[in-house]
């Protein structure tokens, strides 16, 4: 067992985590392929992401995922095998690929996923699968058969997903279309409002990484290149944490929200646990300097951050394929052991 190669892959909206079990090793890669015409691939992963917001006009930029789905099949099976022979070119005789995957997939996206793996010389793999809530809470090292009640919120690029655990079981689980792109395009609009200047997806992201703090008003600033919105020509611009902070929290209240809506459908036994146990967050957005001091003040619940942030998921992979007593939560793509009740 040990000669055979085992891969953990959690393909998200932004980005793809290949864990690798024979090197020990994880990589993190955009979820970007950049064509040259119809058919030539010209950039895959970080790569392509170097060309985004400045893409000649004769080179095509696609993100193959939406909203954490499958939306280009063809162009997802490209990233996906470019990817995996970064980690080697090796991949043994019958290689065992564990994926993440939405509680509530569909029969078609099933298939999706196994003919999207079992290409070129993953042709004779197995596949298996693994819900992210589960994945999630092994990372964290939750007791899952015995929790009584836990919620945890992943914070992904294009969405966030809630999900309730207790005994083992996934009582509730909902997915909203708030995430991390939403936060850069708020940076956008908020700059835009406040300095008269257009900026890029990638320096919102940017600003929104290194100047947002939500458990204090910051008095840094930072200078950045833009568009003026009146006269249309290039200048720069200081933008201050303040105005970042602002626009990343008022989309941290939205989120905040619909966690409150969820909880207020939960049994109040499960409640009582949660006000003693927490809210358990993870995703990229995690990063940001106070986040969860600024969602226990809009939720007046303890809230923990997954010190794995955007890696959490993947983890919790590893931890599946590396402990034999957990690989019960995996199931092939004909059956679904657990699931939402």
């Amino acid at each position: 067992m040990k000669l055979r190669h085992v891969y953990g892959i959690d393909m998200g909206t932004g980005s793809v985590k290949i864990y690798d079990r024979n090197n020990n090793s994880i990589i993190k890669e955009y979820n970007m392929i950049a064509l040259r015409g119809k058919d030539n691939v010209f950039a895959v992963g970080n790569d392509a992401y170097d060309i985004f917001e400045k893409t000649p006009e004769n080179m095509e930029l696609i993100t193959p995922m939406s909203g954490g789905r499958i939306q280009n099949v063809l162009m997802m099976e490209a990233v996906l095998h470019l990817l995996l022979r970064k980690t080697g070119r090796f991949a043994g005789y019958s290689p065992l690929l564990y994926f993440s995957v939405p509680l509530d997939m569909t029969e078609l996206e099933r298939r999706a996923y196994v003919s999207i793996a079992q290409k070129g010389r993953f042709k004779r793999s197995r596949v298996l699968f693994v819900e992210k809530p589960f994945a999630d809470a092994f990372a964290l090292g939750l007791p899952v058969e015995d929790v009584e009640g836990t919620m945890l919120v992943n914070l992904g690029a294009q969405n966030t997903e809630i999900s309730i655990l207790c005994k083992g079981q996934i009582i509730i689980n909902r997915t909203i279309d708030i995430g991390g792109d939403r936060l850069n395009a708020a940076v956008v609009s908020g700059v835009r409002k406040k300095n008269s200047l257009t900026i890029s997806q990638r320096c919102a992201h940017r600003l929104k990484i290194t100047l947002a703090d939500l458990a204090k008003d910051p008095v840094e600033g930072c200078k950045v290149a833009g568009i003026d919105t009146e006269s249309g020509l290039p200048r720069d611009g200081i933008i201050s944490s303040y105005t970042v902070s602002s626009c990343v929290r008022e989309v941290v209240s939205e989120i905040a929200l619909e966690i409150r809506r969820l909880l207020e459908r939960i049994p109040p036994q499960i409640q009582a646990v949660l006000q003693k146990e927490g809210i358990w967050i993870s995703g990229g957005c995690t990063r940001i300097p106070g986040m969860d001091r600024c969602l226990e003040g809009m939720l007046d619940y303890p809230v923990h951050l997954s010190e794995h942030f955007e890696f959490t998921t993947i983890q919790g992979l590893k931890e599946i394929i590396d402990h034999k007593e957990l690989r019960e939560y995996a199931f092939a793509p004909q059956r679904r052991k657990y699931g939402m009740l």
